[in-house]
């Protein structure tokens, strides 16, 4: 019977906490190949993203949120190994992109939602990819990594991204569903289209994409018909992309001074399969990637894998 009592009362407090509306998250993501394998460290190898998300004192009538971002983000990329003493050994740059961005998250009522993001930066060693590559090998006990000098050189990031998603069917339990979701991006470092679908399977009733965790949707205020949501769900995100430009292979356009640059392969099949639930004020997920290959000449012709942990916390 004690047992019995302190897990009701657990339920009944997420109960009363999931009836709170936040208007405000932090999220942290940190991505790397070591998440799906101790013995791969190659090609998209390193990503780290810091947020703050909050909802704006101002939206259209037919608008159910906007919420604004603030991010901090780094994105690193090496050959097949983190050693390559030999230039004529790099199948692909190492490469690093540091970048500051804002961005506009608009929630119809419809089940749509378009977002928009500017993004300024810098690619090359005022990145510092190889310093937090040394820190991340330091924290492992890895070698450290050589071949650093003949990464991608320095130049300005400028990029526009957007996002746009429309829900399309559910099943009748509301612990299936499905949405069409599309990106463009258009910049200094890239310029690319995608299209896919993502389909979640939820272990309790789904939440809607106007108010998921999913969607980054999950803010509320008293202007809002929506409150905090308990979610717990599975979820597939199948992705067909075509790149147009990818300053990180082929070097930029502002500073064709880099020894190691890339072909790219334009059509790319990118798949995500996750899992993401709540936990009081937290949202955790993980993340399995799987990209076919980005460039030409790569002597792992298999594709590339990675992880992404996240967590986010909210506040009132």
């Amino acid at each position: 019977m004690k047992y019995w009592l302190n897990f009701s009362f657990i339920l009944f407090c997420c109960s009363i906490l999931s009836q709170e509306k936040f208007s405000k998250e932090i999220s942290f993501i940190t991505e790397n190949d070591l998440y799906v394998s101790t013995k791969k460290d190659r090609y998209y190898t390193n990503g780290v993203f810091l947020s703050y998300r909050y909802l704006s004192k101002t939206k259209k009538d037919n608008q159910e949120k906007r919420i604004l971002e603030w991010q901090i983000g780094h994105e690193m990329y090496s050959p097949y190994k983190a050693i390559v003493q030999s230039i004529n050994e790099h199948d692909r740059p190492f490469a690093s992109y540091l970048f500051g961005s804002f961005g506009v998250h608009r929630v119809y009522k419809n089940d749509k939602i378009f977002n928009t993001t500017f993004q300024i930066g810098v690619i090359g060693p005022n990145a510092f990819g190889k310093e937090l590559q040394d820190f991340i090998h330091d924290l492992y006990g890895f070698r450290k990594a050589t071949g650093w000098e003949y990464q991608i050189k320095n130049a300005l990031g400028l990029n526009l991204n957007t996002e746009y998603a429309q829900f399309l069917v559910k099943d009748s339990s509301n612990q299936f569903d499905i949405t069409w979701v599309n990106a463009a991006k258009l910049g200094t470092i890239y310029t690319n289209i995608s299209s896919g679908f993502y389909a979640r399977v939820g272990l309790k009733p789904l939440v809607s994409i106007v108010n998921s965790m999913a969607f980054k949707t999950n803010l509320n205020n008293e202007t809002t018909n929506f409150h905090r949501e308990i979610e717990s769900f599975f979820y597939i995100k199948p992705i067909i992309r075509y790149t147009f430009y990818d300053a990180t292979l082929q070097g930029s356009f502002l500073n064709t001074s880099s020894l190691v640059t890339k072909e790219l392969v334009p059509l790319v099949f990118h798949i995500e399969a996750g899992l993401n639930f709540t936990n009081n004020r937290y949202n955790f997920g993980y993340v399995f990637h799987f990209s076919s290959n980005t460039s030409k000449e790569l002597r792992n012709v298999n594709g590339n894998i990675y992880g992404t942990i996240f967590i986010n916390y909210l506040l009132h």
